[in-house]
């Protein structure tokens, strides 16, 4: 995201201080263009989804000491998506062709047939009522938002939830520790993922 606003702008390290844990891509983007002075109708604002999506296509191919995926992610998805009781919508901050590069590099977009994006709500609790309608649409069940299980590692994920009336699981994978994530009203939380058996219980499976 810094090298394509750099790009597009000028502006070196323009994302400093700007939080982005759990926050849409729309959203960081948009306090960077307030902080530099970019109005909002500036023709780069709408070129920058797409010269990132160039940037961190690049990016993924080189090596990095927080790339890779954490403990128990893909066993935990290999078991519901053989699941009856579970239908896997992706929930995210990121745009959607940024969403898809990454999980597409590890081999986890395969998982998923529909989801919610950043590109669809700059506020993220907008998330959840158009993921559950998009799982409907694929051919998922039509259910109302309360319930749907949100999975996330970040304060923002778990308010998402509430706002929709819907339970959520705390991952302390991130940036925020278990006691931040139980604090910020999550049902459940775990460190990671890695006792598979556990999560399917917590989800009711």
């Amino acid at each position: 995201m810094t090298r394509a606003f750099e790009e597009l702008f000028a502006i070196p390290d323009a994302f400093r201080g700007i939080p982005m844990a759990g926050r849409t891509d729309a959203w960081i983007l948009s306090d960077a263009a307030v902080a530099h002075g970019i109005p909002a109708g500036s023709s780069g604002l709408g070129q920058f989804p797409q010269i990132y999506a160039q940037h961190l296509e690049r990016e993924l191919g080189h090596p990095g000491p927080r790339k890779g995926l954490m403990p128990g992610v893909r066993e935990l998805l290999d078991r519901l998506a053989r699941c009856d009781g579970a239908y896997l919508a992706l929930l995210t901050g990121n745009y959607e062709a940024g969403a898809k590069l990454k999980l597409e590099y590890f081999d986890l977009w395969r998982y998923f047939r529909c989801g919610a994006f950043g590109d669809d709500a700059p506020d993220r609790n907008g998330l959840l009522p158009k993921a559950v309608a998009r799982a409907a649409a694929c051919g998922g069940p039509a259910v109302a938002t309360s319930e749907a299980i949100v999975i996330g590692d970040t304060p923002l994920d778990i308010a998402c939830a509430a706002a929709g009336g819907a339970r959520s699981i705390g991952v302390a994978t991130g940036s925020h520790s278990v006691s931040q994530l139980r604090d910020a009203g999550a049902d459940v939380v775990f460190g990671d993922l890695a006792d598979t058996d556990a999560v399917l219980a917590a989800l009711g499976l």
